[in-house]
């Protein structure tokens, strides 16, 4: 089974990704696990590494790339990230995590150590730095849902609900795969 979970920052992705991976037994590939991955490779610590994507577009081709190609070849994976679902054209299910802005900036605020307002501005320009990228990388409208099997809000399910509806899909998925 092959499973990409997406949202913009804050949604809760990592968190419903490491659930399901515990719970089904699922290899997981993150776009942050690769940036670090490529970090390694390039010789180069993460605040480095971090500049240098920051000047050089070819990062996030190769990040995106990477995720693409292992997601693709993996049988058993749940391949986390913004472009996860379009990138992994053979997967199972595609999943969208959603939530307010307000709830993302006070969840990113908790854990980047920031306080609320800042938090706020801070996701506010991420999400419009990566949506420019991706449109003018790959064509991608990041709002345009229409690739995803689910769409979820976080806001209103926490993460052992959103992993009951998850498996919900499972269930159907492995049933239609049987009946064929």
């Amino acid at each position: 089974m092959r499973i990409t979970i997406s949202g913009p920052p804050g949604s809760g992705t990592t968190s419903l990704a490491r659930h399901l991976t515990t719970r089904y037994g699922l290899d997981l590939i993150s776009a942050g696990e690769v940036f670090r991955q490529l970090a390694r490779e390039h010789g180069m610590d993460l605040a480095e590494f971090g500049r240098f994507a920051e000047s050089d577009p070819s990062v996030d081709r190769m990040i995106d790339a990477r995720q693409k190609e292992i997601g693709e070849r993996s049988e058993n994976i749940i391949v986390e990230g913004r472009l996860s679902g379009r990138m992994v054209e053979n997967a199972d299910l595609r999943i969208w995590l959603t939530a307010s802005i307000a709830c993302r900036a006070k969840r990113i605020a908790g854990r980047d150590e920031m306080d609320e307002e800042g938090a706020l501005v801070y996701t506010e320009n991420r999400q419009r730095s990566e949506a420019t990228r991706y449109l003018n990388y790959y064509g991608i409208e990041i709002g345009d849902l229409s690739h995803y099997d689910l769409v979820l809000s976080s806001e209103t399910f926490g993460v052992d609900a959103l992993a009951t509806i998850v498996d919900t899909a499972i269930a159907c998925l492995k049933r239609q795969k049987e009946s064929l």
